[in-house]
């Protein structure tokens, strides 16, 4: 005897039965828009072709128009804005900025766990002593700044992070880079598409610099903020400590340039060493860290919400 087949859910569905979410999607991608059965099409306005138009387009929301070549100025100057007045929301009139390898963590070689423990608790020493935490008058001075990414800068936001203290996650859109870390203050992790601009911001506020071991970025950064302070370019003497003094001097022979005359004896006394957290903070204040920006560049003096 043969068995009756059943009807399957979709079988049993009437052809008038409301859409569902995909089908919805399905048709609108197709630029089929739903409708009852039996309901007649909608004319089109006069002016359907003149209001579709891409030039009809708010040039604010025009995403074609603000991503083209033409306006990359503008782009330029909305990065630059918008980090800046979450720093300012903040009141992080001065950093302390942090470089060093990505590929860095504590479940790596021991020289890694090293870097990696010794960035965390010399951010921790310098966000308890530095002004981080001190809002009295609404300004905050010598904040952790770091790329935002793991190893190196994870460590550094990490140790502000353990003191309380609000943290900057300078970050940059890669190809294939991770996403910031859980360490950096939330309102400070902020995300950047062109070098240039980031670099800026790093600069800016930097109230010292300590570089821990690092690759081809680290040293870009390095050498950038070096010829900042060789030519003068920065608004006071920025102290630059470089953390581990058999990494750095094993990578970069310095005296190498003194001798063929591409740099002068006095350009390497722009830096110096320092081999644990507590020394890095000692070798800082003997440069004259202080604990708020140099005079000239201090262009916060009240919190950026009471100024008129």
């Amino acid at each position: 005897m043969a068995t009756k087949n059943k009807k399957t859910p979709a079988a049993r569905m009437p052809k008038d039965a409301p859409l569902g979410a995909l089908q919805k999607v399905k048709q609108e991608r197709a630029g089929k828009p739903s409708r009852a059965k039996g309901v007649p099409k909608t004319k089109l306005a006069a002016n359907a072709a003149q209001m579709a138009a891409k030039a009809y387009r708010l040039a604010a929301l025009d995403q074609d128009f603000l991503l083209s070549d033409a306006t990359r100025g503008v782009r330029f100057l909305l990065e630059y804005e918008k980090a800046e007045q979450n720093l300012r929301a903040w009141g992080v009139r001065s950093t302390i900025v942090v470089f060093g390898s990505a590929r860095v963590s504590m479940e790596g070689p021991e020289n890694h766990r090293r870097w990696y423990s010794q960035a965390r608790e010399f951010a921790r020493i310098a966000s308890e002593r530095g002004g981080a935490k001190d809002v009295a008058d609404g300004l905050r001075d010598n904040v952790i700044a770091t790329g935002g990414g793991p190893g190196i800068m994870e460590a550094a936001n990490r140790g502000a992070h353990d003191a309380g203290a609000p943290s900057v996650g300078f970050n940059i859109e890669l190809p294939h880079e991770q996403g910031p870390n859980p360490y950096s203050t939330p309102d400070l992790t902020l995300q950047f598409h062109y070098f240039a601009i980031r670099k800026m911001h790093f600069a800016m506020r930097a109230n010292a610099l300590v570089v821990f071991p690092g690759g081809f970025g680290t040293l870009d950064e390095l050498f950038e903020l070096l010829t900042l302070r060789q030519n003068n370019k920065m608004s006071h003497d920025l102290p630059i400590i470089l953390f581990d003094r058999f990494y750095w001097r094993g990578l970069v022979n310095f005296q190498t340039m003194v001798d063929a005359g591409m740099i002068s004896a006095q350009d390497i006394d722009l830096f110096g060493y320092a081999d644990d957290a507590e020394e890095i903070w000692s070798e800082l204040m003997k440069r004259g860290l202080h604990d708020v920006p140099a005079k000239q560049s201090r262009k916060m003096t009240a919190h950026p919400r009471k100024r008129r």
